[in-house]
């Protein structure tokens, strides 16, 4: 008998992405108690909010610092994001934000929303022609823009930046194939960040959020950054060091800092723009994290494939009975012997079977020829280090 599935949403989200919901099938909504899956934006979970049987995760966006991934490894909870889903979104703003940041349209506007007052034509064609030089800036073309982290945004940034007529210099270590596969040919690899600092007129950064990379930007590297060069964070906040920023910003070091966050002791400075976390904040990208992040949920409760998520193993294995486990366990030797053995105990039949892992989880997924008792899950989640056993889809 096929099973309804509960999905508990957090947030709005687009009610396209809540369309990849097969209706009958599962139950979606913010008043849903006892889920097997959660469906959020940038509400911010606890550990406390982690429920028994519930299964994933799923964030419509990049980040998924507003959940407890560690408490989700401990519970065996899959956790999903949207990688390149708000891609395009986050590309736009960093186009609009190197514009800005070239060219005081800003302080424009300020300057002409601040001549209401003058009512005759030929006194505020005066005031325009005699105060517009304050305003001048300077051409993206023949600049040099370096990209740090070359995954979906950063590619896309790249791309545009070349159309623009700018020369683009890129870094990037961990880049992977795809992303190398999606990378303009004309993008000059750098070796080591303080060649791309030393030569970029604009510094745009698009890395993750780990230890290695927090406080990557600090008073050593800013050190190196051209004077009066752009430094464009839509990214995170704390891979930027606050104080060392503002002590460039101050000396000169760097002429303009834009992020996409607000900063305590940055509001209002002089040389610094800051947006409220409007990366995301278009209609197409929204819709796009929510079908994402919606398509997944789906396929993981109902096949038992993981795709995108941050802290389990990537698998998919294509259905060959109508009886299959999905077993999580800690990453330790000889699981899966304990777990074929209980099966052949049995006289079941494996048909197929894929197991991977991922740090300390470890992820499988078995196909029977037989439909599972109660008996046979109750074995092997008694087993020592296996963390759940469902029999997928039903």
């Amino acid at each position: 008998m096929s099973k309804n599935y509960n999905v508990r949403t957090f947030n709005a989200i687009a009610a396209r992405g809540l369309e990849r919901f097969p209706e009958g099938r599962f139950n979606v909504g913010a008043a849903v108690t006892d889920p097997a899956a959660i469906l959020l934006r940038s509400h911010k979970l606890t550990a406390a909010d982690l429920n028994t049987g519930l299964q994933a995760i799923a964030r419509a966006g990049a980040g998924v610092n507003n959940v407890p991934v560690e408490a989700c490894i401990e519970k065996g909870i899959v956790v999903f994001n949207t990688p390149g889903a708000n891609a395009n979104s986050v590309k736009e703003l960093v186009l609009t934000a190197m514009l800005l940041a070239s060219r005081d349209v800003y302080g424009g506007i300020q300057f002409v929303n601040s001549l209401s007052g003058v009512t005759d034509a030929a006194e505020l064609d005066r005031i325009v022609e005699a105060e517009k030089k304050r305003f001048a800036g300077r051409e993206l073309i023949g600049k040099s823009l370096g990209v740090v982290g070359l995954g979906a945004i950063g590619s896309l940034v790249a791309r545009a930046a070349l159309n623009l007529g700018m020369d683009v210099l890129g870094y990037d270590p961990a880049i992977s194939v795809d992303a190398a596969w999606r990378l303009p040919s004309e993008v000059q690899r750098m070796q080591n960040l303080p060649s791309l600092f030393a030569r970029a007129d604009y510094v745009t950064l698009h890395v993750p959020l780990l230890p290695e990379t927090r406080g990557m930007i600090n008073a050593e590297s800013l050190a190196v950054f051209r004077p009066g060069s752009v430094l464009l964070n839509f990214a995170r906040e704390p891979i930027v060091d606050g104080d060392a920023l503002k002590a460039a910003l101050d000396d000169g070091r760097i002429g303009r800092y834009v992020a996409d966050f607000p900063i305590a002791g940055l509001i209002g400075h002089p040389k610094v723009l800051l947006t409220p976390h409007l990366g995301a904040s278009t209609e197409e990208a929204e819709e796009n994290c929510a079908i994402m992040a919606a398509n997944q949920l789906v396929n993981f409760l109902e096949t038992g494939s993981i795709v995108n998520s941050v802290n389990f193993p990537s698998v998919n294995l294509e259905a060959s009975t109508g009886f299959r486990l999905g077993v999580v366990n800690r990453n330790v030797p000889g699981m899966l012997g304990q777990m074929t053995t209980l099966l052949a105990e049995r006289r079941i039949n494996v048909v197929d079977m894929l197991n991977k892992s991922r740090g300390d989880i470890a992820y499988n997924l078995i196909d029977l020829g037989e439909a599972p008792d109660q008996g046979l899950l109750d074995a092997i989640n008694a087993v020592d280090s296996v963390i759940s056993v469902r029999v997928v889809g039903r």
